[in-house]
């Protein structure tokens, strides 16, 4: 079969990105340009800034994806991008790069979903088998996606109020963490000596939806009320029975649904499944249980363009396609594309 070679284009939130895939499972080339330097100082992204940070780098990614990747644009398929969730403003940088790109050089353009490229990222590490469990779990999302076969998503459980990234920024804005918070608190969950013990939300019994807005509230409770006592709280173990708290309820709901659905595989996917708390706990979780799971490397973890590649050879490979109508959708929802 003759080789397909994808395109991929992110610019949801604060990276910019591009990479060629081919296959659908092989990097051949990855670029990423960071602006964690520049929301840093503000403790979080600015859509603005954001956006013009995208404005200056989408040529430079794209020309430096083709250039390390040694691939001209008519050896290409097609050309893949974000069309959301994310910053409509970032989100429109990237979009007008790609159909700008698919217009002059005669190639299909194919809208991809975030989440789906995040699921994908799997596909470059590891041949995916169906059905399986993916645990979404990134600064905007905190989902359980079933997917029967490639292409098909059920959404059977998702946050309620604050994802679980999204508790994480905000508890270190609290212990007044610099931003990016979540790799911080996941360094002090792990050199502590002890810890705060924090409350479980599990909500109904046969719920797999996730809350974390009470999480967040008890340790600004327990902040506040160590402040008006005028005692000096531990920021190492409040991280540490925060992370526990998290990563108790997703193994415990991911565990459940692998076993009610019978999945063959389980993986894990966005920017907090590189935290290495969750990590460590899914890994040993469904080795006892048996049941092979499976978590992208680092930098696969975090926004990156590959995994949108990814997810967009295999909606290439369906005969999905988009035309130069193609917006950024902030609140773009999972859909199928293989029912």
């Amino acid at each position: 079969m003759e080789n397909i070679y994808i395109l991929g284009i992110e610019s949801s939130c604060d990276e910019t990105a591009a990479s060629v895939v081919k296959n659908g499972t092989e990097i051949v080339s990855n670029v990423v340009a960071s602006q964690i330097e520049s929301h840093k100082r503000f403790g979080g992204v600015v859509p603005e800034i954001a956006s013009r940070h995208h404005v200056e780098q989408i040529t430079v990614v794209i020309e430096e994806a083709l250039k390390q990747a040694n691939i001209q644009p008519a050896d290409l398929n097609a050309v893949c991008v974000t069309e959301g969730p994310g910053l409509v403003g970032a989100l429109l940088i990237g979009i007008n790069a790609a159909k700008a790109f698919s217009f002059a050089h005669g190639l299909p353009l194919i809208g991809v979903h975030h989440i789906a490229g995040h699921i994908y990222a799997n596909a470059l590490v590891q041949p995916m088998k169906f059905p399986l469990l993916a645990l979404v779990v990134s600064g905007g999302h905190t989902e359980l996606v079933l997917m029967k076969e490639d292409g098909n998503f059920e959404l059977i459980g998702e946050t309620r109020d604050d994802a679980a990234g999204e508790a994480y920024d905000k508890v270190a804005r609290v212990l007044n963490i610099p931003y990016p918070g979540g790799p911080q608190i996941d360094r002090l969950a792990h050199e502590s000596d002890g810890e705060v013990d924090f409350p479980r939300v599990w909500l109904e019994p046969d719920s797999y939806d996730f809350s974390f807005s009470g999480l967040k509230s008890a340790v600004i409770n327990y902040k506040h009320n160590a402040d008006q006592r005028g005692e000096v709280i531990n920021p190492m173990h409040v991280a540490k029975g925060f992370q526990d708290s998290v990563v108790e309820v997703l193994t415990a709901k991911t565990l459940r649904a692998a076993r009610q659905y019978n999945v063959k595989q389980v993986i894990a996917a966005g920017g907090v499944s590189a935290n290495k708390g969750l990590r460590d706990a899914l890994t040993a979780t469904f080795n006892k249980e048996g049941i092979p799971f499976y978590v992208p490397p680092l930098k696969l973890c975090t926004d990156n363009a590959a995994m949108i590649a990814a997810a967009g050879t295999s909606m290439f490979k369906a005969g999905k396609r988009s035309d130069l109508t193609l917006n950024g959708r902030p609140g773009l929802e999972l859909l199928s594309w293989n029912k």
